[in-house]
């Protein structure tokens, strides 16, 4: 296990400038549209309200970072500070089902990132998942090495037009070094953890890993090993 920097016990928040911030600055672009279905007789539905959250670039990819050892398959997972699902702690009124009394301060999950403008095609895509990895992971892997899990997915497409492509790559033997992040402070105190196979995929039935592209990577890992 790895962690880089002190250990981070809260998030404060400073300013809640929600009421006087643009919809269309900031990390997260909110479209707020007014549409209506257009349908094959000619018609049209009522007008109904539609908002779409953009990220600066549509397309993500993750990476599965495995290794296999005497015990068998193991599985590198990050903690990573995540405030939206911290801050739903302030929220209970809202829930249906509740959520931990502590809250989410950390999501383990595994290496992700966002593709950028020159990340064209799949050579792109392994190119930024090689990145990645090196960049959160400490493990300097070629492009090459990427294996690619399949089509790409929404995390919420009723909201988010952002998908996640999957890929996987094996750093068995591979040396580890210091990663060295992007310096954001959102990467104070990440944790980097090796975990048995089996037991990660476990963890996120169970919803202990509340994360949807690691369960999805596993599993499509698992497919692709038989």
């Amino acid at each position: 296990m790895r962690q880089s920097h002190s250990s981070v016990t809260d998030i404060e928040i400073i300013e809640d400038f929600s009421s006087s911030a643009r919809c269309d600055e900031g990390f997260l672009r909110v479209k707020r549209l007014r549409c209506r279905n257009r349908r094959a007789d000619g018609s049209s539905s009522p007008v109904y309200r539609v908002d779409v959250v953009d990220r600066p670039r549509l397309d993500a990819v993750s990476v599965l970072v495995y290794r296999r050892g005497a015990a068998g398959l193991e599985v590198l997972t990050r903690m990573n500070l995540r405030p939206a699902a911290f801050f739903r702690k302030d929220q209970r009124d809202a829930m249906t089902v509740p959520d931990p009394a502590a809250g989410y301060l950390r999501v383990e999950e595994i290496v992700a990132g966002l593709l950028e403008p020159e990340d064209k095609g799949e050579e792109g895509l392994r190119r930024r998942a090689a990145e990645e990895v090196r960049e959160e992971a400490g493990y300097g892997v070629r492009p090459e090495d990427i294996q690619l899990l399949g089509g790409a997915f929404f995390l919420a497409p009723g909201i988010l037009s952002e998908k996640v492509f999957p890929a996987a790559v094996d750093v068995t033997g591979v040396t580890q070094e210091e990663p060295e992040g992007d310096g954001s402070p959102l990467e104070e105190g990440t944790l980097l953890h090796w975990r048995p196979f089996q037991e990660v995929l476990e963890a996120c039935r169970r919803g202990d890993i509340p994360d949807a592209k690691t369960e999805v990577s596993l599993t499509r890992l698992l497919a692709r090993m038989g």
